[in-house]
């Protein structure tokens, strides 16, 4: 006998088969509960070739670009050129059909773009513009003479900054970290202050951590249309809100810049780790040397900073990938974050930024004692977390993305497996699985043991059917990537069989159809043991019914029917997952199949 498991235990069952330990897994779709997915199309870019596939799985588009792909408002598709998120320089536009419409390269000389940028709609300006991070060169002397420690050398040394370009290519505002930073140690220079009472400049003197090659690695941007503010991200726990708005004038490239350089450019909010700033405890090991303590650090190694967008639950909130590096747990693994950085100790909405320290934090001890975590300070801002109950299960050292949709649901990519999920924010239960079969050695069907981001996707994104970019296009399903028929679990598979109890032996046999896929007709085959009544059903993926195949007694026997692809009114069905059941007595088999027109 069979017993349909709860909808809250799906991420232990299906999630876990691809735990780290794991040495063989399927690729491509794994699972999907058709009834609660936010259903779409997904882009993922891998190895120069961008993939937009459905939600089996199938090949709907690709394009011939695929470091960081994202569809733009106005309906293309827009990413770097060359492969290689850490090391960029050239930006494409495409149009469907993979035509350029739109190029930039940064040429100028102490500049070296790397991982994200943005096509934005600038109101003051009332155009559309570009976005990006940027290393910039300092010299040695510039670091001594802002107040660096003159015990170390500089030689070498970079500072993120943010450039924004017009269609034209012409750079119209930029804002650099180096123009907002802060040192205690030498009282003639203007840079002098105190850490603690300065929040909105970065601290050149960071503990352990001095002015270096790449000193912050940003490694995300996102803008806020209705804010005009930017936010960006340091891979090395911290992120911070700058104004665009406020230190932009339209048509006066100079005057913008040197208005960002000013006081006008300091953070506006920053979250993750105050003690860079003297407002919290640092990571330390703690008086147990074989244990140590985050202490008031949230995030770490994060990817994918960005505000929910409007319209959407959590709209005006941070959602951002923890990849939670150096976050000194015992035990690692990566958490989904998302924050209201408006809220203040008594967790009250302000409608104004409020420091993260002054919000305070809480105290939450490790929900199992199997996971090995000491108890954490959390911040109060932190309004919905995800994370693997198993730690083992999901976790990725670099990269990485997270997406809020319009149920509600959250998309995930984990780009050390290649691995994309989307999970409920209720009970945070599994409701779509996919692997990328795209690896450094070609196409896999079967992901064996690797290295981290041997099959690693830097981010994925999941839109509707009615997106710009998608909308009047022709979005038939084709092959999978792997060229095989999808084949993954729905809620109904994950079931147990009770001991000592076998199975019954089966009276009816029913084949897969074939072909599968099919457009004009397919065979569909079934068995019987006994003369019996036998009906033969299509239904669609909602469990509706489209037409009645065949209802009549057969003797015992082989048999063959064929399905046109219409419904009882002899119409032509949409493309889309069907299911074909046979009845025989109280026995009843269901089998997948698609159709498309």
């Amino acid at each position: 006998m069979k017993k349909i498991i709860g909808i809250s235990c799906l991420i232990l069952f299906v999630v876990s088969i691809h735990a780290q330990e794991c040495f063989m897994v399927p690729t491509e779709t794994r699972y999907w509960d058709a009834t609660n997915a936010y259903n779409g199309y997904t882009l993922f870019g891998t190895r120069g070739l961008s993939y937009l596939v459905d939600m089996e799985g199938h090949v709907v588009h690709k394009w011939l670009i695929g470091t960081n792909p994202r569809f733009t408002p106005g309906g293309t598709i827009l990413d770097a050129v060359g492969g290689n998120p850490s090391n960029q320089n050239t930006w494409r536009e495409l149009d469907w059909d993979g035509n350029i419409v739109w190029q930039y390269s940064e040429t100028r000389s102490g500049y070296y773009p790397h991982h994200d940028f943005e096509k934005i709609f600038n109101p003051k300006l009332g155009d559309s513009t570009f976005i990006y991070i940027a290393n910039k060169d300092l010299t040695s002397q510039q670091c001594l003479n802002a107040g660096c420690d003159p015990s170390h050398t500089y030689t070498g040394s970079q500072m993120d900054v943010i450039v924004e370009v017009d269609m034209q290519g012409n750079v119209i505002w930029e804002w650099s970290f180096f123009d907002h930073v802060v040192q205690d140690i030498n009282p003639a220079l203007p840079t002098y202050g105190i850490i603690a009472n300065t929040p909105g400049k970065i601290d050149l003197n960071i503990q352990g951590n001095p002015v270096r090659s790449d000193w912050l690695h940003c490694n995300s941007l996102d803008y806020n249309e209705d804010l005009d503010l930017i936010v960006v991200n340091s891979v090395h726990g911290e992120f911070y809100v700058v104004d665009h708005g406020n230190t932009f004038i339209a048509n006066q490239p100079a005057n913008s810049i040197a208005l960002a350089a000013t006081s006008a450019g300091d953070f506006l909010y920053r979250f993750g780790d105050p003690a860079k700033y003297d407002k919290g405890d640092p990571p330390s090991v703690i008086e147990n040397w074989e244990k140590a303590t985050a202490g008031h650090k949230q995030i770490g190694g994060a990817h994918n900073i960005q505000w929910i967008k409007p319209g959407l639950p959590g709209a005006g909130n941070f959602l951002v990938f923890n990849n939670a590096e150096n976050l000194f747990e015992l035990t690692p693994q990566s958490y989904i974050v998302e924050i209201n950085p408006y809220l203040n100790s008594a967790g009250v909405n302000t409608g104004i930024f409020v420091n993260p320290p002054d919000a305070g934090y809480v105290t939450v001890p490790s929900p199992n004692q199997n996971l090995m975590k000491e108890n954490k300070k959390v911040s109060k801002q932190i309004v919905w977390t995800y994370s693997s109950k198993n730690n083992t299960t999901f976790y990725s050292t670099i990269g990485s993305s997270a997406q809020r949709l319009p149920n509600g649901n959250t998309m995930v990519c984990s780009m050390n497996d290649g691995h994309f999920f989307e999970i409920k924010p209720s009970d945070t239960s599994l409701v779509w699985e996919y692997i990328n079969p795209v690896t450094r050695d070609g196409v896999k069907k079967i992901k064996v043991d690797n290295y981290p981001t041997y099959n690693g996707v830097f981010r994925a994104y999941r839109y509707a059917a009615t997106h710009p970019a998608l909308a009047g296009h022709d979005l038939t399903p084709g092959n999978t990537i792997t060229a095989s028929v999808p084949n993954y679990y729905i809620p109904s598979d994950l079931t147990f069989i009770k001991e000592n109890e076998p199975e019954p032996l089966p009276q009816s046999i029913l084949n897969q159809n074939y072909p599968n896929p099919f457009s004009g007709s397919t065979q569909i085959q079934f068995e019987i043991s006994e003369s019996k009544l036998i009906i033969i059903e299509i239904c669609d993926f909602s469990g509706n019914k489209v037409k009645t195949l065949m209802s009549k007694t057969y003797p015992k026997g082989k048999y063959s029917l064929t399905w046109d692809g219409t419904n009882d009114s002899g119409t032509k069905v949409a493309t889309g997952v069907y299911f074909y059941i046979l009845t025989a007595d109280n026995q009843r088999i269901a089998k997948k199949m698609i159709h498309f027109r």
